[in-house]
């Protein structure tokens, strides 16, 4: 049985319904349909924090996936499934190919400051204070290209840059 069969969620259905309406009218190739089906499927089992089941339909809307656009948010929810499980390599190579195809993801670059931020305290904590630096400027650096995309986003990084002074007029305006 089909995820979209099983779940038992009022908006998630909803969400289904609506999906599998719009994939019947809108004019759409068999494979990016079934593409769709597994990327919504993937998005259900995340949501329940079946991560194992997210990804094995992630990867199988990749192989049928084509558009670039929606490839990068495949690769982005990837992404977000290594982060949770504490995989930072792992999801930062798969928020990088998001990217790649799509510059226009603030939430990837958001979410690359926040794991070298993570990565910055912990090299604090351990007293590598230049490796922290490097780590904290990379946060930075990512954090202020969010900004530029969502500037209403993020209050907390547009904090932490001003308190660190990291978010200057000639940092953060060219």
């Amino acid at each position: 049985m089909g995820r979209s069969q099983r779940n038992d969620n009022f908006i998630d259905k909803t969400f289904t319904i609506v999906a599998d309406i719009l994939l019947k009218i809108l004019p759409a190739s068999k494979q990016e349909k079934q593409a769709f089906f597994y990327y919504r499927d993937g998005m259900s089992a995340q949501s329940e924090g079946e991560y194992a089941e997210a990804l094995e339909n992630y990867y199988e809307a990749l192989q049928l996936e084509e558009d670039p656009y929606d490839r990068s948010y495949i690769l982005y929810n990837i992404g977000l499934i290594y982060s949770s499980n504490g995989e930072y390599l792992q999801a930062l190579e798969y928020y990088h190919q998001a990217l790649e195809l799509n510059l226009n993801l603030p939430q990837a670059l958001n979410n690359i400051a926040v794991i070298y931020h993570y990565q910055g305290v912990k090299a604090s904590k351990k007293q590598n204070l230049e490796i922290a630096k490097g780590l904290f400027d990379k946060a930075a650096e990512y954090w202020r290209q969010a900004i530029k995309l969502a500037p209403n986003n993020y209050i907390e990084a547009q904090n932490w840059l001003k308190t660190t002074g990291r978010l200057t007029s000639e940092n953060f305006f060219n």
